[in-house]
């Protein structure tokens, strides 16, 4: 609770409340988790909402316009080299598409829309998931620093981390840890890159020959709702506040999602699903940045 308390003060930064939650997670046996995955996912899809009380409906438009090759493009490349790592390092082919899927488009979220459709069971679900969250802490403590080292505008480390970093939250957590302009641009990268959850479902759910309904992302709606009243209505102090609440909720759910982790989690995923997703996500994140830093990749 006290974890709990100063995550949602405002006093901690997003990759601090991430690693109090990681030390809870790894040290104490959780007394409640199911319903600390479920506040984690509303309290973000909240946040994401608040978040857009901050933005320019034109710069999200136009984000979101280019964001769309982009991300089609990543993604397809993303998931046919990680089925292909999965195959070689003798990875199930349920959890190397599951990881792949998660890598690609959203981490947790993509994992739990698709895993259902390939009748993926909770033991292939459970190392997925695990093998993305830990490599998504992981990526929100060390993308900031090198962004600065690296010498990246916000906009340049706001497109890296849309693209290189698994779920939403850490995302924008490191994107608002970075600071200037980066936050607005990987939101809406990020968001977009959410999107391809539906078509990608829908294809698994074609290749398996199921009938399937997928749950159409709501808070992406809101999020642009936000936008729009952000860009034409007057009460910029209330919204500003709003945003403010965006910022604090995410701490909050980095928090949450860090005392998922724990022994026995990194235990069961074992090293054949893990080296997988770090191949595959050092692959992301190192062209990604390449490409970015040449300007030959922008949004």
């Amino acid at each position: 609770m006290l974890g709990l308390a100063a995550s949602a003060s405002g006093r901690l930064s997003a990759p601090v409340a991430l690693a109090l939650g990681l030390c809870f997670g790894l040290l104490v046996t959780h007394p409640f988790p199911k319903q600390a995955k479920r506040a984690s996912a509303f309290v973000l899809q909240v946040s994401v909402v608040a978040l857009g009380f901050g933005m320019n409906l034109a710069e999200v438009a136009r984000a979101g316009r280019n964001g769309v090759v982009i991300t089609a493009f990543c993604i397809a490349i993303v998931i046919a080299l990680g089925l292909t790592l999965g195959r070689v390092l003798g990875v199930d082919g349920k959890p190397a598409f599951l990881i792949s899927t998660g890598t690609a488009i959203c981490g947790g979220s993509a994992i739990a829309a698709v895993g259902p459709i390939i009748e993926a069971d909770e033991e292939q679900m459970a190392v997925s998931l695990a093998t993305v969250f830990v490599l998504n802490s992981i990526a929100l403590l060390i993308f900031p620093p090198i962004g600065l080292a690296a010498h990246l505008s916000p906009q340049q480390f706001g497109l890296w981390a849309a693209l290189a970093i698994h779920d939403t939250s850490s995302v924008v957590g490191a994107a608002a840890k970075f600071g200037g302009g980066a936050l607005a641009l990987a939101t809406t990268v990020k968001l977009v890159r959410a999107l391809w959850i539906m078509p990608v479902g829908l294809g698994a759910a074609v290749v398996r020959g199921q009938k399937t309904r997928l749950k159409i992302p709501w808070f992406i709606a809101f999020f642009i709702l936000a936008c729009i009243a952000n860009t034409y209505l007057p009460y910029k102090t209330m919204f500003q506040s709003a945003q403010r609440a965006g910022v604090i909720g995410l701490t909050v759910t980095l928090f949450l999602i860090g005392t998922s982790i724990s022994r026995q989690t990194i235990k069961r995923v074992g090293y054949r699903p893990m080296l997988q997703g770090v191949l595959l996500w050092l692959f992301v994140a190192v062209s990604s940045l390449a490409l970015i830093r040449h300007d030959w990749l922008r949004a």
